[in-house]
């Protein structure tokens, strides 16, 4: 076998990986566009949909695990080959646990529809449009190996915590003027954390492509704007304090 065809072999395997991470990614952001819609709309049909889906992103993932391992054993990479292949195996965890909140709030969606709508839902969506767009940025970053579009997801994770932080302050409010509210509240607050957590997944993915692309480990302290573990409510207070 000549050299030519041996790194034919290995760019169409290597191909082959990148089109899964990319079908991956593109997967997750449907799914939790979807999971919203459900929320919103209080459509069970659709967030049974989007739970039944996820067995095949769980089978994305294998699919990239046997790829990798086949280009490991077979090509043995080095070098920036090395890094493609063990960035695709971190980055492929990474989507399929976004695809794993995305469900998550599909569940939560489902269970919603069991209790009175609360006029907080109204905030989601603009969480979840963010989050989107950090999905569909580092899906592209991916595909481009730009490790600057990449960063610029990254440092808007600080803004989705921010967010977030501002939702869960929220929530706790409308609980202690409402407690009949507390049960649909607290689903909320569950299926927001899953979006939040969907942003640092997308963050992760954006470290790694740094890494991938320059060869060293981005040299930054994560930004986070999430304040939420320190709110609490003051003995005789009918608020929430930072």
């Amino acid at each position: 076998m000549n050299s030519e065809h041996i790194i034919k072999g290995y760019d169409e395997e290597l191909g082959r990986l990148n089109d899964t991470i990319d079908q991956m990614g593109r997967l997750a952001g449907s799914q939790l566009s979807s999971a919203i819609d459900a929320v919103v709309n209080r459509d069970g049909d659709l967030a049974a949909q989007v739970v039944a889906a996820d067995p095949a992103v769980d089978q994305l993932e294998r699919d990239l695990d046997s790829l990798a391992l086949r280009l490991l054993a077979l090509q043995q990479p080095m070098a920036r080959d090395l890094r493609e292949v063990f960035v695709a195996i971190k980055v492929g965890s990474d989507l399929e646990r976004m695809s794993d909140y995305a469900v998550n709030v599909a569940k939560r969606a489902i269970a919603l529809n069991q209790v009175p709508s609360v006029e907080p839902t109204l905030a989601l969506p603009r969480m979840a449009q963010l989050a989107q767009s950090m999905i569909s940025d580092i899906r592209d970053a991916w595909i481009e190996r730009d490790a600057e579009k990449a960063l610029a997801v990254w440092r808007r994770d600080e803004e989705l915590d921010a967010m977030y932080s501002s939702f869960f302050r929220e929530l706790l409010t409308y609980m202690m003027e409402d407690p009949r509210t507390i049960g649909s509240c607290t689903h909320l607050l569950f299926i927001a954390k899953n979006i939040e957590r969907i942003g640092d997944h997308a963050t992760n993915i954006a470290e790694n492509l740094y890494f991938l692309v320059h060869g060293t480990p981005l040299g930054q302290p994560r930004p986070k704007g999430d304040s939420s573990n320190l709110a609490v409510v003051p003995p005789g207070r009918s608020e929430v304090v930072p």
